[in-house]
């Protein structure tokens, strides 16, 4: 028999027991072995619940307990919750995590201290929710060099952009629908300023090429100044407006970003939409490989945390160990002033349908066609230029520059 803990008993949490207990013949029969929940840590009592006489408050009793041996954390946040993990592996005790913010930022800490420890840290719900995305790149796709990986990483903020592209709806009109709905935190902010993407894009980043970039010191950006004018006139050229997290190795360097892109309607990542994830993996030997799914939620999420547990349980650690990560030092990483791509530029012209304003555009940008014009505005999409080419030519435009979006 395995006993294992529950630490948080939030949404996730809650999700873990019910997956357990519901699906406990089938998990058993899977592992060869009973799977026993023996303590749920959370600062709440839950009278009424069938797992109450299971909750404990104090960590050390779960801590100090030599028959628990694969503890589940799904605090959220930082502290405790990577010092409980942390303490939990130097106890020779495994753990599985969906906690992104502790992946992102000790994963490289914690699976050493796994390494050491001869203990498991595992964390395929911390990207993705349901989403089977960390297994495939580390036993699936093991033979390929990735190239590059693109994700809509974040349901909220792919809602939000669904429902202003169907409908014509503002920003703030959408958040407060999605808040409603409990779609969005009533503190949306980790979702709506692409933090929560950061977080999840540098550990696929970790997984593909071995070093974490803190997420922290990557470009990132949200979704908070996209209006429904911007997601109306890509929608005219052919692109849908998505929150997408990237990366990729660039002359040796690693690039990890977050920001709104126009992403082609050949692109499988445009058609993804409300709150759905998906995850386009470019790699050497076989191509792209599309991750589609519920990226959050109770029971998508809790079931990647079982998986894992279920990993851990039918002792297939070494399929799943880890390669150790590297803390990426600043040398480590590509300069984002340096990325290139293609832009969609958005210029304020007061005679917009008019000639004058494309001599102007064609004057500082070279031979452009393509111009749409949309209520008082021109807009174009440019050749490849990098960060810094895009910042100095439009500063040499006569208009005003409204937007710049990146293509991917």
């Amino acid at each position: 028999m395995t006993n294992i803990a529950i630490l948080g008993f939030g949404v996730v949490g809650s999700g873990v027991a019910e997956v357990i207990t519901k699906n406990k013949a089938l998990i058993e029969e899977k592992t060869g072995e009973k799977i026993n929940i023996k303590y749920i840590l959370d600062l709440r009592d839950f009278p009424g619940s069938p797992f109450e006489h299971l909750v404990v408050h104090d960590f050390q009793t779960i801590l100090r307990d030599p028959e628990v041996t694969v503890v589940a954390e799904m605090m959220g946040g930082s502290h405790p919750a990577y010092d409980f993990s942390k303490a939990c592996l130097e106890a020779g005790k495994s753990v599985v995590t969906s906690n992104k913010e502790v992946v992102s930022n000790f994963g490289a800490e914690l699976l050493e201290t796994a390494a050491k420890n001869k203990t498991a840290y595992l964390f395929e719900a911390s990207v993705g929710g349901g989403i089977p995305i960390i297994r495939p790149i580390l036993n699936d796709l093991s033979s390929n060099r990735i190239i590059n990986i693109s994700g809509i990483l974040n349901g909220t903020t792919n809602y939000i952009l669904t429902k202003m592209e169907n409908e014509g709806a503002a920003f703030e009109d959408v958040l407060n629908d999605a808040k409603k709905k409990g779609y969005a935190e009533a503190n949306p902010t980790a979702d709506i300023e692409g933090i929560d993407a950061a977080r999840k894009i540098v550990i696929l980043a970790a997984l593909s090429f071995g070093k974490l970039a803190d997420p922290s010191k990557i470009h990132t950006e949200g979704i908070t100044e996209i209006t429904s004018d911007d997601v109306s006139i890509a929608k005219k050229m052919g692109y849908a407006v998505k929150l997408i997290g990237y990366t990729s190795v660039i002359d040796g360097k690693i690039l990890c970003m977050v920001s709104p892109r126009l992403v082609s309607q050949a692109n499988p990542l445009s058609g993804i939409n409300d709150v759905f994830n998906g995850i386009l993996v470019s790699a050497d030997m076989v191509g792209e490989v599309m991750f589609y799914g519920p990226g959050a939620g109770k029971l998508p999420t809790a079931s990647a945390v079982c998986a894992d547990i279920v990993d851990i349980v039918m002792h297939r650690k070494t399929q799943m160990k880890l390669p150790a990560w590297e803390k990426a030092s600043e040398d480590d990483l590509f300069e984002f002033e340096k990325y290139r791509c293609r832009r969609l530029f958005i210029f304020r012209s007061p005679e917009a349908d008019s000639a004058a304003a494309v001599k102007q555009i064609s004057d500082v940008f070279g031979s452009i066609s393509g111009f749409v014009f949309e209520n008082g505005k021109t807009c174009f999409i440019s050749d490849e230029m990098s960060e810094k080419e895009a910042v100095e030519l439009s500063g040499k435009c006569p208009l005003e520059l409204i937007k710049m979006y990146r293509l991917l």
